[in-house]
């Protein structure tokens, strides 16, 4: 019989976190959310349990509690490893509340690693994100490329925290991480009972382009229409969040079958190709058969031109490729933001 992992999943409420919690457990793992529960809703973990059919541990704890913390990782025994997705993610937010973010994201990953550590668990799996290339001077980028600073707070907090992982894991050679550079994650379980549930106005594309479409917004403003691009708008890597997720169970299968003793060791999570925001827009025309009302705007303060990535190395080693399409990925968006209205959802 195979034995269960315990897997403490910090930020598992989020939207990433809580497809990975899915993923998990589908997989024959045991996640235990660790949630503070600022930018994410119960509406969520219901949604979790509903998919899986059973309840799932949570403890509402932030992360830069260290009693908290350590209160959790007395009570969960045997534990494999930590997934920390617990973090501030907005680009534009950042950049007007740069405190904010290098407080809560550094801290509570400091935190975290102290108390990994007086319990001695040996596995993190780091979400880490593109923005470490900052804007990058060719294309796709990939992980043996050095760290560039960002053009924003909140990248500078994911560059900042890859390096503290390699200090610490230096001065503790059992220990092994792994940290997952995300490009664009978008899209919903096909399930539509969990999706990207932004607090307020959106800060990225895709749930400001469903939430126009539902009439929850006037129209989406596209920010900059005159980057060396082939329409003008920028260019991402969008990756369905499906797909980002089981990266991370990949990730802790690696632990078995690769020494990563004395290592943060890097990878790129993303469909290796790019599109334009107006290409994302098309795609999302296409599949709802509705006229988005947008129009062109300035340039957005810590945006990059365009950025994609290499996912060769997550191929080789992690065993693990994304498989769903834009089209994937805007339809699930649609059909999680039309459940949001048929429930009569607010945030």
């Amino acid at each position: 019989m195979k034995e269960i992992k315990k897997v403490i999943v910090t930020g598992g409420a989020g939207f990433i976190g809580s497809h990975a919690v899915v993923e998990l457990v589908q997989a024959g793992y045991e996640p235990v959310i660790v949630d503070n529960f600022e930018n994410s809703f119960p509406i969520i973990v219901d949604g979790i349990q509903q998919i899986l059919g059973d309840p799932v541990k949570i403890y509402k704890v932030d992360c830069r509690d260290s009693k908290g913390l350590q209160n959790v990782f007395d009570k969960e025994k045997n534990i494999y490893g930590v997934i920390h997705f617990a973090a501030n993610k907005a680009v534009g937010e950042s950049v007007a509340d740069p405190l904010k973010y290098y407080d809560n994201n550094l801290q509570s990953l400091v935190t975290l690693l102290r108390v990994m550590k007086a319990n001695n668990v040996l596995r993190l799996v780091f979400s880490s994100s593109c923005t470490v290339y900052g804007s990058p001077d060719s294309l796709p980028v990939n992980e043996s490329l050095e760290r560039k600073r960002p053009a924003s707070p909140y990248g500078n907090t994911k560059r900042v925290s890859e390096e503290l992982i390699e200090d610490f894991v230096a001065s503790y050679p059992e220990f092994q991480a792994i940290s997952l550079r995300y490009f664009n994650p978008i899209g919903a379980h096909r399930t539509s009972l969990i999706g990207e549930l932004p607090i307020g106005v959106p800060n990225n594309l895709v749930p400001f382009i469903t939430q126009t479409a539902a009439g929850l917004r006037n129209e989406l403003t596209v920010f900059g229409k005159d980057y060396d691009t082939e329409d003008g708008t920028c260019i991402r890597d969008y990756i369905h969040v499906v797909d980002l997720a089981k990266a991370h169970v990949k990730a802790l299968d690696a632990f078995l079958n690769v020494d990563f003793k004395g290592k943060n060791e890097i990878f790129n999570l993303g469909t290796g190709k790019g599109n334009s925001v107006l290409e994302v827009i098309k795609t999302f025309e296409k599949i709802s058969g509705l006229k988005l009302k947008y129009r062109l705007g300035d340039r957005r303060p810590g945006d990059v031109p365009k950025i994609y990535g290499e996912v060769t190395k997550s191929s080789n080693i992690l065993k693990w490729k994304s498989e769903l399409t834009l089209e994937d990925s805007m339809r699930d968006a649609w059909n999680w933001q039309q459940y949001l209205g048929k429930i009569n959802f607010k945030p």
